[in-house]
């Protein structure tokens, strides 16, 4: 099957294959026909399996179908599809897509989000915009400034819906959604499909199509995984061990903390690896230029938060290390998926010491299935060694016939994390639980 055969335009086609992309991926095939037809949909695929495309490439054939639009009353043409997204990075990296894909079609697209001036913005939303890309808060200062106008939105994308509302944004969205026309089409994309995304899909979504097209909570099957038991305090020697003698250069490294990952980015940097760290308190700038840096090979090592490595789409990544793991089985998953994305072959590294056990085996539990453990020769844990709990996590426990130890020094102070245990359908669509992360009013004080 082809690009051409889904209905697509051939100027879609033509900037699809200079990409290097001649078959559709399993959610594109089934995607794409189902935005055409103009109905709602719920799409359902982990990361790394093209669902950004699945949704671009529609959405441009069907505005660039009908580009004869009649302008708003000032004059200016209305921004006729709106998709928000929950990072920056990812805001980024969707407005990329929209612009390649859509380079031979005569339709203007523009990204919104904080950290960043808004001036610059204001003036860009002064000329043409047909499709916007933005993050809730950005979107929601720009409503508040009336330096835009949804009335004429004919298209909504939430995508990484679940991210979305761990972050806390439902209030955002549902703002948002009060300012749009009720005719419109709205699709729903995400990495997973829990129970409180279909609550959000019940009220927002109108007879929708269902996709999904990986079990759910899967990990990309062309990713390799493995751990390496190790003690906490040699996690940093190992990791740079590894870096040398794979001669990997380009790996992406993830920490549970800000403060953890500009350490060991330091650390790195000092020991002779270059590296740079992103995560919620670096400038836009600096982390525009830490990706940019490293998608380009430049920079062999990027250390990140979860939260400031959503959006990061790098053809052919090879290598993800956990430097820590996370607190939450699923966010597991959405690290590893970063590598072996579009059919490449990935490996996924995970260090894990005393403390961690039992966050391993939430994680297997999740996988269903136990992942190979190695010990590299000359970094075998010390037995002697006692699990210490982990900062926003549940204590951790050694795994049972392990002997638990006991440390003096203190743990990292932990940025925010989500909650590990499932909240109610009624509390995930109302976000009782959450607060408006700061970075959506365009500050720099917001999850990593």
């Amino acid at each position: 099957m082809s690009f051409a055969s889904l209905g697509l335009s051939d100027a879609l086609v033509r900037a699809v294959t200079e990409r290097g992309y001649t078959v559709p991926t399993p959610i594109q095939r089934q995607a794409i026909p189902a935005v055409l037809s103009g109905g709602d949909l719920l799409a359902g695929a982990q990361t790394g399996t093209g669902k950004t495309a699945g949704f671009t490439l529609p959405i441009l054939h069907r505005l660039a179908a009908d580009n004869g639009r009649i302008v708003n009353a000032g004059g200016r043409a209305p921004i006729r599809a709106l998709i928000l997204t929950p990072t920056r990075e990812l805001a980024a990296q969707v407005e990329e897509s929209v612009r390649e894909y859509g380079k031979y079609v005569k339709l203007k697209s523009m990204v919104i989000f904080g950290g960043v001036g808004i001036q610059p913005q204001i003036q860009q939303l002064r000329g043409r915009i047909d499709i916007l890309v933005a993050t809730p808060g950005r979107l929601l200062d720009h409503v508040g400034q009336r330096t835009l106008d949804l009335s004429r939105v004919e298209v909504l994308v939430l995508d990484e819906a679940d991210r979305m509302l761990d972050m806390g944004f439902i209030h955002d969205i549902k703002k948002v959604l009060a300012l749009l026309p009720r005719q419109r089409q709205n699709l729903l994309f995400s990495a997973t499909f829990s129970d409180e995304i279909r609550t959000l899909a019940d009220s927002l979504l109108n007879r929708p199509a269902l996709i999904e097209v990986a079990r759910r909570n899967a990990p990309a099957e062309a990713v390799t995984q493995r751990v390496h038991f190790v003690d906490r305090e040699r996690k940093r020697e190992l990791l740079a061990h590894l870096i040398r003698e794979n001669n990997w250069r380009q790996v992406l490294v993830f920490t549970r903390t800000k403060h953890g990952a500009n350490r060991l980015s330091e650390q790195l940097t000092k020991g002779g690896i270059t590296s740079l760290a992103i995560h919620g308190n670096k400038s836009q700038s600096a982390r525009t230029h830490a990706l940019a840096q490293f998608k380009s090979g430049a920079l062999p090592v990027l250390v990140a938060t979860d939260i400031a490595a959503r959006g990061i789409d790098i053809i052919e990544l090879p290598q993800v290390v956990n430097f820590e793991l996370p607190n939450v089985p699923e966010d597991y998953i959405h690290r590893i998926g970063r590598t072996g994305r579009a059919g490449a072959d990935g490996e996924a590294v995970s260090l894990v010491c005393v403390d961690e056990h039992k966050l391993l085996a939430d994680i297997e539990k999740v996988l269903k299935r136990s992942l190979p453990r190695e010990v590299m020769p000359g970094f075998e844990p010390d037995p002697r060694i006692k699990a210490e709990p982990i900062p926003n996590g549940r204590n951790r426990g050694a795994l049972p016939g392990r002997a638990p130890q006991s440390r003096s020094s203190a743990p990292a102070r932990s940025e925010p994390a989500r909650s590990s245990h499932p909240r109610s359908q009624t509390s995930s669509w109302r976000g009782s639980a959450h607060a408006r992360p700061a970075e959506s009013r365009g500050t720099l004080r917001r999850p990593a």
